[in-house]
């Protein structure tokens, strides 16, 4: 599997490029992918605030842009 997110990527960036990962990050609790925090937030704060392992979360995210394809 090609690693094509990293925990560095911004929320904002990250639905906007891959849409199929909306569900994911929804899945878990973050419900506001389209607030103007999330815009700036990477995926590794973001997995912060929510309690959340930024590498099991990035781990998730591929997978989903994996399946996508």
């Amino acid at each position: 599997m090609d690693k094509v997110i990293d925990k560095d990527m911004l929320i904002g960036q990250l639905v906007a490029q891959f849409p199929e990962t909306a569900p994911v990050l929804m899945g878990i609790g973050m419900h506001c992918l389209g607030c103007p925090a999330s815009q700036a937030e990477t995926i590794a704060e973001a997995a912060m605030v929510h309690g959340i392992d930024a590498d099991a979360l990035v781990e998730e995210l591929n997978k989903a842009v994996e399946a996508a394809k």
